[in-house]
C-alpha cells in the first residue's frame, strides 16, 4: 500500500516537472522569435513606434582611401600638403598658412640682423674700436656721434634677441597649427561622406501671434519655414 502511494507521488512529481521545463523551452523558443522580429523590422510588437523605411534611412559611407596619417606626414614636410590633400577650405588655408610663415620668417631674420649688429657694436666698445671696413663699422661711428649710451644698446640687443625667439617659436607653432588642423579634417571630416539625403526646404508660412499681441487684422504675420534633413 505504502509503496504504491510512494510510486504514485514520484510519478506525479516528475510529470509535473517535465511539463514545466516543456512550457519553458516553448517560452524561451516564443521569445527568441518575438526578438527576431524585433530586430527584422526595427520596432517592437504591440508598440505604437513607426516603422522605418529602409528607403529612407540614412547611409553612412567610410572613406576608407583618406589617411590621417598621409595628412599628417604631407603637413609635416611641405606646410599647407595636408590641407591640399584633405580639399577642405585648402583654397583660404594655405595662403593663411604661407602669410603667417612669411611674416614671422621676416621677422627672425630682421631680429636676428638687429641683434647681430648691436652685439657687434657692444664688442667694440669694450675696448676694441673698430676699423675702417670692419663690420658695422658706420654704424658703430652713429653711435658714437649720436651719443648712444651703453645700456640703451644694450637693451635693445636684448629686445631684438627676445622678439627674435618670439618669432621662433610664432613660426614653429604655425607650422603645428597647420599640422593638426591637417589630421582633424583627415580624422573626422573625411572619416564619414553622408549622402545627398543632407537637404533643407524653405516654404512660406504665418505665424500665429501670441494673444496679446493679436491686433483686428493682424492676428497672423508672413514668414519663412526652413527645415533641415540630415
Amino acid at each position: 500500500m505504502y509503496r504504491s502511494l510512494l510510486f504514485l507521488g514520484l510519478f506525479t512529481f516528475f510529470a509535473f516537472a517535465a511539463k514545466a521545463q516543456v512550457d519553458t523551452t516553448a517560452a524561451k523558443k516564443v521569445d527568441t522569435i518575438q526578438k527576431v522580429k524585433r530586430k527584422a523590422s526595427g520596432t517592437q510588437i504591440g508598440s505604437f513606434a513607426p516603422r522605418i523605411d529602409p528607403a529612407k534611412e540614412k547611409i553612412y559611407h567610410p572613406d576608407s582611401l583618406h589617411s590621417p596619417h598621409k595628412a599628417v606626414m604631407r603637413s609635416l614636410m611641405i606646410p599647407g600638403w595636408g590641407q591640399w590633400y584633405n580639399r577642405t577650405g585648402w583654397w583660404w588655408k594655405m595662403p593663411a598658412i604661407y602669410v603667417g610663415l612669411g611674416l614671422f620668417t621676416k621677422n627672425i631674420i630682421d631680429n636676428q640682423h638687429y641683434y647681430k649688429e648691436y652685439l657687434t657694436i657692444s664688442r667694440y666698445r669694450q675696448g676694441n674700436p673698430p676699423k675702417k671696413g670692419d663690420p658695422y663699422y658706420e654704424e658703430y661711428i652713429a653711435f658714437r656721434d649720436n651719443g648712444v649710451p651703453d645700456a640703451n644698446l644694450n637693451d635693445a640687443r636684448e629686445n631684438s634677441r627676445r622678439n627674435r625667439d618670439l618669432s621662433i617659436f610664432g613660426f614653429l607653432g604655425v607650422w603645428g597649427i597647420q599640422i593638426i588642423d591637417a589630421y582633424i579634417d583627415a580624422k573626422f571630416i573625411h572619416s564619414y561622406t553622408v549622402d545627398n539625403n543632407l537637404s533643407f526646404k524653405v516654404a512660406p508660412g504665418l505665424i500665429n501671434q501670441p494673444t496679446y499681441a493679436t491686433g483686428l487684422n493682424n492676428s497672423y504675420i508672413p514668414g519663412l519655414k526652413v527645415t533641415f534633413t540630415f
